[in-house]
């Protein structure tokens, strides 16, 4: 077990008896069904749960809350790849076997909502590794953390490439009653072949807009993150036409697009799958992104605008029948104050 999940005094569990006060040691763990196996999960007890976003993120919130660690979605551009490393495991095939699990994440975030020190601000989910990836599944975490959420009116937003997020529809519905929730899908494509080369552990694109048709069904806001854009894969007015034909057909709230950024770890794996599925681009990519993470600003803003013209084509926006539900009165537990507010349209990775 990589010594870094051994952190802050902890020990190995076998034959190790934990005196009071201590942190309990973590547990790897590994499960015979089809859908686990290869896998290793890490079961942690964290210490804390609600994490701060670092001044300098572009990110338009300030906290998130990550019950996992590593993903089984596998996709090669994923920029959370390179936090793994933190734990003694590597950014690739580490990264999408080899998941931590923080099973006291409901019962450590119901705490720190109560505590005097925490202000109500927005919290959101999904944006470094998937909480409705497979494992979810298994673990069960995201219930106990909507559900603490919501007791405590706390604002939050979700972004998700998984359909298990239907299976918590009726608690996202209550939270909506009474605070602010922002719910998105990400199908940065609808390309068939992409989608089974490039993101391989992930439900098909497709299935992801019937998960949006089906929260907005059932009264729930939900938009689509078109994330990521491939240049030169997935970036012509045909294939961007179809991704927001679609999204719209799921009366999908708004719709925005991210074009790949591939920052350390994740680049240096993408760049592997460039080279073995279309070694032809590794020269233009070298051109587009240099030694950096992000395509030129023109060209990011080429895309972004095609998408939005392409949204008020469709009509994205216009109506939006999965507006979320305002709050009844008195059940804000930090005072008013939210009211009113949009939910948080997620615009990166």
């Amino acid at each position: 077990m990589p010594l870094a999940l051994f952190g802050r005094g902890a020990q190995p569990a076998q034959g190790v008896r934990r005196r009071p006060g201590t942190p309990r040691a973590p547990v790897a763990r590994t499960f015979a069904t089809p859908g686990f196996r290869g896998m290793t999960f890490y079961e942690v007890y964290a210490k804390s749960i609600i994490n701060r976003v670092p001044p300098a993120s572009r990110m338009p919130f300030r906290w998130t809350v990550n019950p996992y660690r590593g993903c089984q979605h596998a996709c090669f551009y994923c920029f959370a790849r390179n936090t793994h490393t933190y734990l003694d495991l590597d950014a690739g095939l580490d990264f999408n076997s080899k998941v931590v699990v923080k099973v006291n994440a409901p019962s450590l975030l119901r705490a720190a909502l109560a505590s005097p020190r925490w202000q109500g601000e927005h919290i959101a989910m999904g944006t470094n590794v998937d909480c409705y990836q497979r494992a979810e599944g298994r673990y069960r975490l995201m219930p106990g953390i909507i559900a603490a959420l919501r007791d405590a009116a706390n604002p939050f937003s979700i972004l998700t490439k998984g359909t298990l997020i239907l299976r918590d529809r009726d608690l996202l519905a209550e939270a909506a009653e009474v605070t602010d929730v922002g719910l998105n899908v990400s199908a940065g494509f609808v390309d068939k072949e992409l989608w089974r080369s490039l993101e391989p552990g992930t439900p098909h694109p497709e299935r992801r807009l019937e998960t949006c048709a089906a929260l907005t069904g059932s009264g729930l806001r939900c938009g689509v993150l078109m994330g990521p854009v491939v240049p030169f894969l997935s970036d012509s007015p045909a294939q961007l036409d179809a991704t927001v034909r679609q999204a719209a057909e799921a009366g999908a709230a708004h719709v925005s697009a991210i074009v790949l950024h591939l920052r350390p770890g994740a680049r240096e794996w993408f760049f592997r799958w460039l080279r073995e599925n279309h070694p032809g681009l590794v020269p233009r990519y070298r051109d587009m992104y240099g030694p950096g993470a992000y395509a030129p600003r023109e060209y990011q803003a080429r895309i972004t605008e095609q998408v939005r013209e392409l949204a008020r084509r469709y009509g994205i926006g216009a109506a939006s029948p999965g507006r979320t539900r305002e709050a009844a009165p008195g059940h804000a537990r930090r005072g008013p104050e939210w009211r009113g507010r949009r939910p948080v349209q997620l615009s990166l990775l």
